[in-house]
């Protein structure tokens, strides 16, 4: 059995949390500079140049990108041989606290979320924690900014619903999302499961390399005819038109009952963050 330090998981959530909030992940920002490139509407140009030069900014002054510094989601993998003396749901919010608090991330989350009279604060985190095999802990945290996840839509569809009608719901779900969310967009997509596990397999879709095919064949086909249907609707960067609405579709799948189809869409601005450590 190996035993991770508290005060290490402390000091490496604190780093992530600075990390997704002020850089930019590999696969985003080169399919936005790939965008920029292609791109021949003036404002649309403008816009992703826009984009390039604040992440740029971000990167250099440890700036966070969007002032929607996020509702913190974060991921745990842990090892069937890690031990870990604290709840590691408790450190995990502790130092997502500290992270925040320390590096001037705006706090966001409301704790009473019907009558809204609490101070705004940086915690309690999203947190989903998954026991694989090994002696490693893995943990990514995920700022999702909720000029986006608003915009998310979940719909239990008929079990004999065809590809297209699938297709149709997720083409749907972006088309009334419009400019209101900060195209272009990255698009996770979970179909499966049960009602509320869509929703976590579309947010896990939303972590997975965009820049690289999906390695089920018949997915990866069903990634690209969307992301032709989306940029069909001419919504552009920032809503001025052009070529990228989206720059990516992901899809992740999961078992399901035989009497139902449940598909969650979850929209990200171009602003996709996340960062990761394997301890």
């Amino acid at each position: 059995m190996r035993e991770i330090s508290i005060q290490l998981i402390l000091q490496e959530v604190e780093k992530l949390c600075v990390k997704a909030n002020t850089e930019l992940r590999g696969d985003v920002l080169s399919l936005l500079k790939e965008a920029k490139r292609a791109e021949k509407k003036r404002f649309s140009a403008k816009a992703l140049s826009a984009i390039l030069d604040n992440a740029e900014i971000a990167l250099k002054e440890k700036l966070a990108i969007c002032q929607d510094t996020g509702m913190p989601v974060v991921f745990v993998e842990m090892g069937n041989n890690v031990h870990i003396k604290v709840n590691i749901t408790k450190i995990i919010n502790e130092a997502v606290k500290k992270g925040y608090a320390s590096n001037y991330l705006r706090a966001s989350i409301q704790k009473d979320p019907v009558f809204r009279n609490e101070k705004l604060a940086y915690s309690p985190a999203i947190i989903h924690v998954d026991i694989v095999s090994g002696s490693k802990l893995k943990i990514t945290v995920l700022p999702k900014g909720f000029g986006s996840e608003n915009k998310s839509k979940v719909k239990m569809l008929n079990p004999t619903s065809t590809l297209d009608e699938i297709e149709n719901f997720i083409v749907e779900s972006v088309k009334k999302a419009g400019a209101g969310a900060c195209p272009p967009y990255f698009i996770g997509v979970g179909i499966g499961g049960t009602q509320d596990y869509a929703g976590l397999l579309a947010k896990q879709a939303l972590l997975m390399p965009f820049d690289k095919l999906n390695k089920d064949k018949k997915l990866a086909l069903m990634q690209k005819r969307l992301i032709k249907k989306i940029n069909a609707l001419d919504i552009g960067p920032f809503g001025f038109g052009g070529k990228s609405t989206a720059l990516g579709v992901n899809i992740k799948t999961y078992p399901t009952h035989i009497a139902g189809m449940p598909v969650a869409v979850n929209i990200s601005c171009h602003a996709l963050r996340s960062a990761s450590i394997t301890i």
